[in-house]
């Protein structure tokens, strides 16, 4: 059992004792600190903070002694209940409040909860706020409001209608184009709110939509990870209801997932490369994705004449980037796409809808659409190691060891090759260097993976 804490909120499994799992007096003591930090943030004004939840079994409970604690702290709620991560990001900016908490473990297994802490404009916290946060986290002198001066909540009202709405009124979503090709798409939503979300928008979308695991009970059906090891029975949905096509969201429904019309894998790397290639396509503009992203999305930036760059891993870092080089389309090779023109934030509602225009608009499968892109494969390792292993010395040789190459060392150590590259960082809990790679075919990557890691083990006598 397992209590994270890290700059962008806490995350733990459900039950066990206090400090080393996500319990409820690690909970309250957490929403305080973010409370306390946020009323310095606004010099002591009084607080409206937006609440909601994915449909994790633990979600109600949780739910429940964060509102009563922002109350007990003197913050107003405005719950908005079973709802995505972009949603209540999106229903902080629509109802100008101060701040939000997202209760989500994004894709961990379901004994996993989280409390992910937003700013005033929706976005994650940064790293000087969070670790802020957790600093106040251990400050136990904070004198609780009296009777007058505690909160209320505001209201209780579901937000994802509005958020459906606000993704269908963007100018580069092409409602009726969409409506006229009468697409036939699979959803597994692991039994989260995507459940509920997806189908609803591809609806209005007029698509017919065949629902699988879209009962939003928190038994997730399969591993909540969109990863292709994972994702067999829409394969085999998608085949025998001969669909167009397959969407797959993890249980907070920020990361996207496609899934081809004779059930292949469009790839996850590939859902943010398609919609920057459709938003491209309408102007030239930058793009952003982390170091650990497919090198596609550069080429297809470069081709549309725009600029590429990329950010440290983490959506905050790819956010901030965005913003500093006025990026149009952005994200993670997760699945996450980070379309600004709505809000900052990885949205698979925002993808889906783009997506599809590009997909009526190009005329084409989506097999025939993914051979449109450069095929590269990726390979994800990494290696323990001992404790007194000093990582960052590990990473500083091999810096210097291809230093006539293209480095780049804003997070851990990229070297950009001509035909493919290498990523090498440490984790930010567990004594590992995680390694991954990506070239032109599955076996090249994985041979420059093992060559990098029989490099690294001899640095460390492993």
């Amino acid at each position: 059992m397992t209590l994270i804490k890290s700059i962008s909120g806490i995350r733990g499994t459900i039950g066990g004792p206090q400090g080393d799992n996500l319990t409820p007096i690690d909970i309250v003591k957490f929403t305080t600190a973010y409370v306390r930090f946020m009323s310095e943030k606004n010099e002591g004004k009084r607080l409206t903070i937006v609440l909601g939840r994915d449909a994790r079994l633990s979600g109600t409970m949780v739910e429940d002694i964060i509102e009563g604690t922002l109350l007990g702290c003197g913050a107003d709620v405005i719950n908005v209940g079973l709802c995505t991560t972009p949603g209540v990001e999106m229903a902080v900016i629509t109802n100008k409040a101060d701040g939000g908490i997202i209760i989500t473990a994004s894709h961990n297994p379901k004994q996993w909860n989280a409390l992910k802490l937003l700013n005033e404009r929706g976005e994650f916290l940064n790293d000087k706020e969070g670790k802020r946060v957790l600093a106040l986290a251990e400050d136990e002198a904070f004198v609780f409001p009296e009777i007058d001066s505690i909160g209320k909540v505001l209201s209780r009202e579901d937000f994802n209608a509005t958020h459906i709405q606000q993704v269908l009124a963007l100018p580069m979503v092409d409602v009726e184009a969409v409506k006229a090709r009468r697409f036939k798409v699979v959803v597994d939503a692991v039994n989260s709110i995507g459940g509920v979300v997806i189908p609803a928008l591809l609806e209005q979308l007029g698509c017919e939509v065949v629902k699988l695991n879209c009962e939003p009970t928190g038994e997730f059906a399969h591993n909540p990870e969109p990863l292709p090891e994972h994702l067999t029975e829409i394969s085999e949905v998608i085949r025998r209801e001969k669909a167009d096509l397959g969407v797959v969201v993890d249980p907070d429904v920020d990361r996207l997932a496609l899934v081809n019309e004779d059930g292949s894998m469009f790839g996850e790397e590939y859902t943010l490369v398609a919609v920057a290639d459709y938003i491209l396509s309408q102007g030239v503009g930058n793009t952003v994705s982390n170091l650990s992203s497919s090198r596609a999305l550069r080429d297809v930036t470069v081709a549309h004449g725009g600029e590429y760059n990329a950010s440290a891993v983490g959506e905050v870092n790819v956010v901030a980037k965005m913003k500093d080089t006025n990026a149009v389309i952005g994200g993670e090779g997760n699945g996450g796409v980070i379309y600004p023109a709505l809000h900052y934030g990885r949205d698979a509602l925002v993808g889906v809808a783009l997506f599809l225009t590009h997909l009526v608009k190009k005329g084409c499968t989506m097999t025939e659409l993914r051979k449109q892109y450069p095929a590269y494969f990726a390979s994800k390792n990494k290696i323990q190691l001992t404790p007194a292993i000093d990582v960052d010395k590990v990473l500083a040789e091999m810096k210097a060891r291809y230093a006539n190459e293209n480095v780049n060392d804003i997070d851990g150590v990229k070297i950009d090759f001509a035909e493919n590259w290498v990523h090498l960082r440490k984790s930010n809990t567990e004594p590992i260097i995680r390694i991954y790679t990506e070239a032109k075919s599955a076996a090249e990557a994985d041979e420059l993976a093992q060559r990098f890691i029989a490099e690294i083990g001899k640095i460390c006598n492993l």
